[in-house]
């Protein structure tokens, strides 16, 4: 009788640790050894926040990939940049650091996020959009930070390599509504029943239907956000809904065409419903994994029973 114990025993641990094995994620490394420098756009621009330490900074050289410093151009983003460009406050700390490539036309913006752990309310997609929103296209951006950020300081240290590269200066105006994008989108993403990808896909479509209509009035604009935010099935509270009517409007007023981006805007369109059908099944998958160990428990304790 014990031996058909320990049998059944055996068998169950062998099938525990094949589980565990279907359950681990697997890394691959995305390592990208093009070293060559494109004489077309000059060298990319790597910009750190101030506050790291040494040891810190070349944590993220490492982690954004800068084997040599010849091969790039390195800049540092203070609490002085914060008030240029989004009128931030002058004695934060600024972690987030950023590497941006420049590509030509048509090739699209591809954010990376390479700490995604330590960046805790800024998606690709919220950053995508808010870079398009400031005329940012056909690019690579890196983003790093060796502690847990926002990461809404990032963005300062791109628009600042902007203005550091050749004929690249960003539109003040254009960069501050982008800010007031990124802040809000972060903001509806912590509302009961929203998440980022949900809101990062309102922006999306919202955007998307003013290329397509070119609204000229704020009512125009109105019509739009209360049609995308029926499709979506996307509840707000008339005070966010009015937030989001006035950011708009502001693009308006700022004569923002997406028309220049929409092709950017379907692929982020594209990115924003891959993720999440992902994680819908992703829910599934755990949910799965989870009764099986339950099963698994259970007959365990029938072995001994």
């Amino acid at each position: 009788m014990l031996l058909k114990r320990l049998i059944k025993l055996t068998a169950i641990v062998s099938l525990f640790t094949l589980a565990l094995g279907f359950a681990m994620p697997a890394f691959a490394s995305s390592d990208n050894d093009d070293d060559s420098i494109n004489e077309k756009y000059g060298l990319p621009i790597v910009v750190y926040g101030e506050a790291l330490s040494e040891k810190q900074k070349a944590e993220v050289r490492e982690l954004l990939g800068v084997r040599d410093s010849a091969k790039v151009k390195e800049i540092t983003v203070t609490g002085k940049d914060l008030v240029t460009y989004i009128k931030g406050d002058e004695h934060s700390n600024m972690y987030s650091s950023a590497k941006i490539t420049r590509k030509d036309t048509g090739e699209g913006l591809v954010i990376n996020q390479v700490t995604p752990e330590n960046i805790t309310e800024v998606t690709d997609e919220m950053y995508a959009n808010a870079l398009l929103t400031a005329g940012i296209q056909d690019a690579v951006v890196d983003v790093a930070s060796p502690v847990k950020v926002s990461g809404h300081s990032a963005l300062v240290g791109i628009y600042k390599a902007y203005d550091e590269g050749e004929g690249t200066a960003l539109n003040k105006d254009r960069t501050e509504v982008a800010n007031e994008e990124l802040n809000l989108a972060t903001d509806l993403a912590k509302k009961e029943g929203l998440d980022q990808d949900k809101v990062s896909e309102l922006l999306t479509e919202i955007k998307k239907e003013i290329a397509a209509q070119n609204p000229a009035t704020k009512e125009e604009i109105e019509k739009i956000i209360d049609e995308k935010l029926k499709t979506l099935q996307i509840q707000l509270s008339p005070e966010d809904r009015q937030l989001l009517v006035d950011l708009f409007n502001k693009m308006r007023d700022l004569n923002i065409n997406f028309d220049n981006v929409q092709s950017q805007l379907e692929d982020l369109s594209n990115d924003i419903q891959k993720r999440i059908e992902e994680a819908v099944g992703d829910k599934g998958f755990l949910q799965s994994v989870s009764n099986f160990f339950k099963e698994l428990f259970e007959s365990i304790k029938n072995i001994f029973s």
